[in-house]
């Protein structure tokens, strides 16, 4: 999970940061500022709907439920399943992509599979 103090400094230095939320599965240092939403899991790496998202896509934020619901039919998020493809990993030699390989998503305790 990324760090996202840079995008969440740069949506505050455009003026933005009462107007835009930042929904991401990185995480966020005690710097953040305005609506961050983080560690949404399961990650878009995993194939979790947050893979999904595509620019103009609605998101309904329900903070006192803790919910997050995508405003896109099921009909159109299967035509996004079907063609999603899990990026390939950054780091491909050593302990970091050992830990990438056997690792699980966040939604399943990040634990060794």
């Amino acid at each position: 999970m990324r760090e996202m103090l840079s995008p969440t400094s740069a949506i505050c230095g455009m003026g933005l940061d009462k107007e835009v939320a930042l929904i991401t599965d990185g995480r966020f240092s005690g710097a953040t500022r305005g609506a961050a939403i983080g560690h949404v899991s399961p990650e878009a790496a995993s194939g979790g709907v947050i893979g999904l998202v595509e620019e103009g896509d609605i998101i309904s934020i329900n903070i006192p439920e803790g919910r997050l619901e995508l405003k896109v039919d099921e009909a159109t998020l299967a035509e996004r399943r079907a063609k999603w493809v899990c990026p390939p990993p950054n780091v491909t030699k050593g302990y970091l992509a050992r830990y990438a390989k056997l690792v699980s998503s966040a939604n399943k305790g990040a634990v060794v599979e």
